[in-house]
């Protein structure tokens, strides 16, 4: 709960014994796991140190000037364990390795200017040139674009005040509360150690062992377990900057921001077995559609919408708004749009721009600011000094894509590569030269920060309003439609029939019972594990909590098949009526289409016209497309009904639940790939004209997910 009588970023005066007043609450307290943190089989535990040999006492939080307050410079264990960590690899990033970036602008569309004097938020219409990168986190350059991953989203955006860094991802909440515990995070979902493997998966020991003590990740867990973590496309996902931020205006008044990305196409995810497939076929997938889709004149799209609230929300939301692992749903906060990015630039080079680009969550305009959410924080320390490391020098700002575009004037020089340097003989501030001597404050326009009034002792601790670690994650799984929960508990059982210590699966299986007993079951029985008795909670689920739809894909469908892409497959002599009427359906729908083909070569319909293929039958499997149609002539489908791959790519889009649009002479092929007594609604016969608008307006619903209890196993679990 949030604490009453307190400001969000003060800490709370409190009488002893008060709610929230205890201050020495050990962090396996926090956590409800009794101090399991610290019990390893087998003897005695060696003593945590430093690289000096200093022994830590707690290596769980940053130093803090008071519960909610801000992190300490001082703090040397922190500045160590992370300093340390952001060097890690070089010159591939530490996290975020696999990376695709695009240009674009960003148009404001309604105006903050009452609540925010930043530059970027003032004139309506107004258009700023902004950079992206989107990426997987645990994978390295090399590895496919669909794993189940949180995938990064990260804005920069050129203002006329200075680069503003939105660095955030496809998920509004993390793993973690404070920054101190990222390096053991990401080590443990990284390959490990001794073997160097698995790449790319967190179904492994390390991964899990690590969840299943660290609670404070089960909202984060729901959230990678479900479809977002393994999107179609990345212009089909939202994109969130996780953390409480600060607007500031001219008097310096604050109000409290949490920003989001929601994209004009809608949203869409793909099935585990579909990635599995996809990155089989394509491990690219990602990068080639949103290249492709900017080529192609497609521009992605997405609005920017904000969440503003005062002091007076944060007191009585029933969660501390300075909590990483928690969100503000948008039914009760709604998100106000107020601005569209616009990709519509490929890069010219791929390491020139997309690799060397370096995001600093520090990077803020005046007007914008930060709150003490304890891993915005360390972000904020972190990301500097990783920048530095992986492009060498201080002087990476002279790369051009990280260069301002608005004029800029400072005494800092030389260095590893440095491309300029001040010019005349003051190098100094303050100084006497006059008009000479350089730049000079501007009290006026400079960055200010928000004048917080900060009290409480010096030391390492978590809120109490920190320790509710089950509440939302429950909200967000009873908030998913049937299909979704499915998927869920199936991911989370697959993740864990991976983790071959049995004591750790049944960890995570007590947490799940304080979100959802029925999905707690159905990983236990997928698993053949025997219900453990639940965790220990430092705070009870709550259960008065109301649905929030916002938090669900398939509640919020998109608005039809635009932007998706069409799979035909098609045989010498199909009917040529039927397939043109079908691109033209397509085209009407702003959507696009592959043709599909025994050979290369393409495939000449039933009036002599040659139809060039994109790709060969074994190559363009369905799981490359949306929805997909096959056309054949009695001969043609004769002919698929003999190939293994055809009858895959009708098998797996049925298993998928897409739609499947076909022509009578096609159920030779279904009889043979063993479909023939299975159509559905979700398979529609194409005949004429009308039956080829009808598919694609049908197919705007994206799947057919009544499919999927007769096609999975687990469906009834």
């Amino acid at each position: 709960m949030a604490v009453k009588g307190k400001k969000p970023g003060e800490t709370p005066k409190k009488a002893p014994g008060a709610p929230g007043a205890k201050i020495e609450t050990s962090y396996a307290e926090q956590q409800g796991t009794g101090g399991e943190t610290h019990q390893v089989a087998g003897g005695d535990v060696a003593t945590l140190t430093t690289q000096q040999g200093i022994p830590v006492a707690d290596d769980q939080n940053t130093l803090r000037q008071g519960a909610r307050g801000p992190a300490l410079l001082e703090d040397a264990h922190f500045r160590e364990k992370i300093f340390h960590f952001d060097h890690e690899r070089i010159p591939e990033r530490v996290v975020h390795a696999r990376g695709y970036g695009a240009h674009g602008y960003f148009e404001l569309t309604d105006s903050l200017a009452g609540v925010t004097r930043a530059d970027v938020f003032q004139r309506v219409g107004e258009r700023t040139p902004a950079f992206v990168r989107f990426s997987t986190v645990a994978g390295s350059k090399g590895s496919p674009d669909l794993a189940r991953d949180v995938r990064g989203f990260a804005v920069k955006i050129y203002t006329k005040e200075g680069n503003w860094d939105l660095v955030g991802n496809n998920i509004p909440v993390f793993f973690i509360q404070d920054a101190i515990k990222f390096p053991d995070l990401i080590h443990s979902v990284k390959p490990a150690a001794d073997r160097g493997f698995p790449q790319a998966q967190s179904a492994h020991d390390n991964f899990w062992d690590f969840i299943s003590l660290t609670p404070e990740s089960l909202h984060m867990i729901m959230w990678v377990m479900s479809d977002r973590a393994i999107p179609r496309s990345l212009r089909f996902m939202e994109g969130f900057g996780i953390h409480t931020f600060r607007l500031l205006d001219a008097k310096g008044r604050s109000t409290f921001v949490k920003f989001h990305w929601k994209p004009k196409l809608g949203m869409q995810s793909v099935i585990w077995n579909e990635a599995v497939k996809i990155n089989g076929a394509d491990p690219d997938f990602h990068r080639r559609d949103l290249w492709d889709a900017i080529s192609s004149g497609d521009f992605p799209e997405w609005e920017l919408g904000v969440q503003l609230f005062d002091d007076a929300f944060a007191e009585k939301f029933a969660f501390d708004v300075l909590d990483p692992t928690k969100l503000i749903p948008e039914e009760e906060l709604p998100v106000r749009i107020i601005g569209r990015l616009v990709l519509d630039r490929v890069v010219d080079n791929f390491f020139a721009e997309t690799e060397q680009v370096a995001f600093c969550t520090q990077n803020v305009p005046p007007g914008i600011d930060f709150s003490n959410d304890p891993l915005l924080q360390g972000r904020n320390f972190s990301y500097l000094d990783t920048q530095i490391k992986r492009l060498g020098s201080p002087n990476f700002t002279h790369i051009p894509i990280n260069a301002p575009k608005c004029p800029m004037a400072h005494f800092q020089q030389d260095g590893h590569m440095a491309m300029r340097n001040p010019i005349g003989r003051a190098n100094y501030e303050p100084n006497s030269w006059g008009a000479e001597g350089g730049p000079r404050e501007d009290p006026a326009r400079g960055f200010r920060s928000f004048a917080a009034e900060e009290t409480g002792p010096k030391a390492r601790l978590r809120p109490e309003s920190f320790a509710d670690h089950y509440s939302q994650a429950r909200l967000f799984y009873i908030s998913q439609t049937p299909v979704e929960q499915k998927h869920i508990g199936d991911a989370i059982t697959f993740e864990l029939s991976k983790v071959e210590r049995p004591d750790i699966r049944s960890r995570v299986v007590s947490h799940l019972i304080h979100i959802d007993e029925g999905l707690a079951g159905t990983v236990a029985n997928g698993l053949g594990l025997e219900l453990p008795n639940p965790a220990r909670a430092a705070r009870p689920t709550r259960t008065d909590l109301p649905v929030s739809d916002a938090l669900s894909i398939l509640k919020n469908p998109p608005p039809g098949f635009a932007g998706r892409k069409l799979g035909i497959l098609l045989t010498d002599g199909a009917d040529a009526g039927l397939f043109n009427a079908l691109v033209t359906a397509v085209d009407k729908a702003k959507a696009v289409y592959e043709v599909v083909a025994p050979k290369i070569g393409g495939a000449t319909l039933s009036d002599g016209t040659k139809v060039a293929a994109k790709q060969k039958i074994d190559g363009g499997p369905s799981v490359l497309f949306d929805a997909v149609a096959i056309l054949a002539s009695k001969d043609g489908a004769a002919l698929l009904a003999g190939d293994v791959t055809a009858k895959d790519f009708a098998t797996d889009a049925f298993a998928h639940c897409k739609f499947i649009g076909y022509t009578a002479e096609v159920a030779a092929l279904f009889e043979k790939a063993g479909l023939a007594a299975d159509l559905d609604e979700g398979c529609i016969k194409l005949g004429g004209k009308r039956d080829a608008e009808t598919f694609v307006q049908t197919a705007g619903a994206l799947r057919f997910w009544d499919r999927e209890a007769r096609v999975d196993l687990d469906a009834g679990a």
